[in-house]
């Protein structure tokens, strides 16, 4: 197949990337390489994929039409959209709401606006588990979602509408993937993960809002993409979770973090912010059933792969600004 894929330098798109490459795929890779976070990790995650001969990349923003629209024509024709360009982020998004609305409403607008002038019937959009708020757990995507917590849910809850309004007025075949806080080597250093492997490995003091102990169900990256590239199967309209069906505390990661690096964590800690949900939970029966997908890399080795990728890379990866 030939994919467009967006956001190909980000942490899920770049893995995704590669995961469709070692199957054959052509890719064409659209991202902004914008500021976000410290554009160094995007471009390590470029470079790893741009001497691949089936791989091809293009900088642009897709929250702006006449440049998506220019760059999508020119690489015509594609046999399915993976929309993973994102602004993510869920403190960030209180500060800056408008780029989250421009990127992950419009944007995702935008590509299906074009999927539709050009035919293409396939469109799988990366979500988000933030939309979930406080609801009861494990989240089901039958849960109500209409009461987000965060301008960054709530951009992908527009994302998510369009998706169905184009499936229904147009026939298009979406899948949208609530991802479940994803890390892995190379991830966001927004990111509880990375963050904490650096601070605790260069003896600083770690950053915790609350007590340490809210939940997450951590994902590793590996398995997202995988589960992102068994979407682009025929589906109709489906909302499905990606999640690790394993919540733990953030306590327990930053004790599994010590064991790893050989130090100890030094805590700051500071009110948690409203907008942050207590805890996160996967049901993952949807997408065991549709997709014939669940995880596969425990969070045990997901944590020893990314310890031994920060020490691997720490000359630079020490220096990455961290939001």
């Amino acid at each position: 197949m030939r994919i467009l894929l967006t956001g190909c330098a980000g942490f899920i798109g770049a893995k995704t990337a590669e995961v469709l490459l070692n199957e054959g795929h052509q890719v064409v890779g659209f991202d902004n390489l914008n500021e976000a976070y410290d554009p160094k990790l995007k471009h390590w995650r470029l470079r790893q994929l741009q001497n691949h001969p089936n791989f091809r990349f293009v900088q642009v923003d897709i929250s702006e039409w006449e440049p998506t629209k220019r760059v999508f024509e020119e690489h015509l024709p594609y046999d399915a959209v993976i929309n993973l360009a994102a602004r993510a982020g869920v403190r960030q998004s209180v500060e800056n709401p408008w780029v989250y609305i421009a990127t992950n409403t419009i944007g995702a607008l935008n590509l299906l606006e074009l999927c539709r002038l050009h035919g293409i019937h396939k469109y799988v959009l990366a979500s988000t588990s933030s939309l979930y708020g406080n609801n009861e757990r494990p989240f089901r995507e039958d849960l109500p979602t209409d009461r987000p917590l965060s301008p960054y849910a709530s951009s992908k809850k527009g994302a998510e509408t369009l998706c169905y309004t184009y499936h229904h007025l147009y026939g298009l075949d979406i899948t949208v993937l609530r991802y479940f806080t994803v890390y892995g080597p190379a991830g966001r250093p927004d990111m509880s993960i990375f963050r904490f492997i650096r601070w605790i490995a260069e003896g600083e003091p770690i950053q915790v809002f609350g007590d340490g102990l809210q939940e997450r169900d951590f994902t590793y990256v590996d398995d997202i993409a995988q589960g992102t590239v068994a979407a682009l199967k025929p589906l109709g309209y489906e909302i499905i979770n990606l999640g690790g069906d394993r919540p733990v505390s953030l306590k327990w990661i930053i004790e599994t973090i010590e064991k790893l690096v050989g130090k100890k964590a030094i805590w700051h800690t500071a009110p948690m912010h409203p907008a942050d949900v207590k805890a996160t939970w996967a049901d993952i029966t949807k997408a065991r059933t549709l997709l014939g997908w669940e995880p596969q890399v425990s969070l045990e080795e997901g944590l020893r792969r990314s310890v031994a990728w920060y020490l691997e890379n720490r000359d630079w990866a020490k220096e990455v600004k961290l939001p």
